[in-house]
């Protein structure tokens, strides 16, 4: 087995990040700006923002963060957004998923502006991938194509396999893997897929979203094939100081004897979102300016 870490490859990233940030601000432009809301006191959702304000700092972006009761009324989200988008000092705006279920994330997610939507969203956004325009990518997906760059990973004429059809992970992966230079033969599937084992035994590349732990084992793929593990779960576990422990939608223990490239959790994908999070939102900088 070959353990894909992600360490490096984000560490990587923001390092170039860094670097085209300082040549950006030394041509006399603003540094990139992303606005951060927050609606509620959701504990993992407090990491992501914690974590995407630390990773902002360290490249010297500004960073707004607004964080909302978790009562508050819908109109009171969209009327923030829709003052974020008015700012001309902001660059991203990233509304922290998911929602107060009283409030609708499709309406939130419509109503941010196209040029500021760095989590990739939109409908606009996701129109434009759809049919290989310009687009900004869903951050999961854009650090899973980062990824199979950073390890040499062929796409193009291989069988790849999405397993998962949400619109953040899913959806956008399987487009991105179709895309012309990318070039992979692409089926979709999903947790009620009869029969899985019969579209991932022959399949190069295996990316499983599912949101499901064991959702494959080892006994699904072929040697040689590459498993990207996009799931986060959390399983009971009382020997752990929180009681639980964190595993992905793989099964990884099973491939330790098997002839496969294949993605830890933790360590693995999850350090990818906030980076690929930073080159949208330098990416809109750029392109708000002309650049």
């Amino acid at each position: 087995m070959i353990r894909l870490g992600c360490r490096s490859v984000a560490d990587s990233a923001l390092e170039e990040i860094r670097k085209e940030t300082e040549r950006f601000t030394s041509e006399g432009n603003r540094a990139p700006s992303l606005a951060v809301v927050l609606v509620g006191d959701d504990p993992a959702s407090q990491t992501y923002v914690r974590k995407k304000a630390e990773a902002a700092a360290s490249l010297g972006f500004m960073h707004f963060q607004y964080t909302l009761d978790g009562d508050s009324e819908e109109k009171d989200v969209l009327a923030l957004v829709a003052e974020l988008n008015a700012r001309d000092d902001i660059d991203g705006i990233l509304v922290q998923l998911p929602l107060p279920r009283h409030i609708s994330e499709k309406k939130v997610i419509d109503a941010i502006a196209p040029e500021k939507d760095v989590d990739g969203f939109s409908p606009v956004n996701m129109g434009r991938l759809a049919i290989g325009g310009e687009s900004f990518v869903p951050c999961t997906p854009k650090g899973i194509m980062e990824t199979l760059r950073y390890y040499g990973i062929e796409t193009a004429g291989k069988k790849a396999v999405v397993i998962g059809r949400s619109n953040i992970v899913g959806k956008p992966m399987a487009l991105l893997l179709m895309q012309k230079g990318v070039d992979a033969t692409v089926s979709v599937c999903h947790t009620k897929t009869p029969d899985l084992r019969a579209y991932t035994a022959d399949a190069d590349i295996i990316i499983v979203a599912a949101g499901r732990p064991g959702t494959i084992d080892a006994s699904y793929v072929k040697d040689g094939a590459a498993v990207i593990d996009v799931g986060v779960n959390r399983v009971e576990d009382p020997s752990k100081e929180k009681g639980f422990r964190l595993v992905g939608d793989a099964d990884y223990a099973s491939f330790r004897d098997r002839d496969v490239m294949i993605t830890p959790v933790p360590g693995g994908i999850g350090l990818m979102t906030v980076s690929m999070l930073m080159a949208n939102t330098l990416e809109a900088a750029r392109k708000r300016r002309g650049r």
